[in-house]
């Protein structure tokens, strides 16, 4: 079922979104070489946590952190560990789920840690625009398939990376996966029609070598029945999410990080509404 939120709910939200936002703003004077992924999901606890909110990954479907943080060719889900030490030249991605007051949001972030790559700069960047370019075509009367193929076309055919198509954006609110599935490929006019009101994420992620699949693997730690996501042939990943709202003024953006960089457009002020 696809709820079709209310001036009051977009409030809520917008609020958590906030909160969610500036603890990846906070993110960017912790992540360095030689931290832990762990030391990363204990700032995100405190941070939200300081602020009245929590972390609502943790607990969903058995997932014992607050976090899932991916290192370089790990696509998704991989979970923070004291042992994983961060070297220079690595990509970290940061996938948190807030909940503030009954609202929720999510995001992730690629970061890189030090100096990195040229190349792996511009699988950050590709990756960052593919999901712009998505949430560009989430307009009143647009379909789900052309956030899709907005993505596909600038992965794929100009820039020749892989475009993962097994794990997918979804709808958010009143839980962290609602109805309806965002795939990050598909056919421009095809799918759900989007309809103002509804709230969704676009999370694309994005395959250096070029292959779009992804094989599982098993956390290396028998205490620890967790699995998550990497790339098939080893090559590095990267991933960008936001959380936004459908609107007559197009779509707004939940989970905006400072400084806007041009993106002010997708800023939303559901505050200032009556409700």
């Amino acid at each position: 079922m696809i709820t079709i939120k209310s001036i009051r709910e977009l409030k809520g939200m917008q609020a958590s979104g906030r909160l969610l936002a500036s603890m990846f703003e906070g993110l960017r004077d912790v992540i360095k070489p030689g931290i832990t992924t762990w030391s990363i999901e204990e700032f995100c606890q405190d941070f939200v946590k300081s602020r009245g909110g929590r972390l609502s990954e943790q607990g969903f479907e058995g997932y014992k952190y607050g976090t899932c943080i991916s290192v370089n060719d790990q696509i998704a889900h991989a979970t923070p560990r004291k042992d994983t030490v961060l070297k220079e030249g690595d990509l970290v991605k940061v996938d948190v789920t807030c909940n503030l007051n009954g609202f929720e949001t999510d995001s992730c972030t690629t970061y890189p840690v030090g100096e990195i790559s040229q190349a792996d700069q511009d699988l950050m960047d590709t990756t960052k625009k593919a999901m712009y370019l998505g949430i560009d075509q989430a307009v009143l009367g647009n379909r789900i398939g052309d956030i899709g193929a907005a993505i596909q076309h600038f992965v794929e055919d100009e820039h020749h990376y892989g475009d993962v198509k097994e794990l997918v954006g979804h709808g958010i609110q009143p839980s962290i996966h609602e109805d309806p599935e965002v795939p990050h490929w598909g056919k421009a006019g095809h799918g759900l029609r989007l309809r103002e009101g509804m709230t969704i994420t676009c999370e694309p992620m994005v395959e250096a070598g070029g292959d779009w699949r992804i094989v599982e693997k098993s956390v290396a730690d028998p205490k620890d029945d967790w699995v998550f996501y990497a790339t098939p042939d080893g090559s590095k990943s990267a991933q960008f999410e936001h959380t936004f709202a459908i609107t007559k003024d197009g779509p707004k953006i939940l989970t905006l990080q400072k400084p806007y960089d041009g993106y002010e457009k997708y800023l939303p002020h559901f505050d200032e509404m009556d409700d």
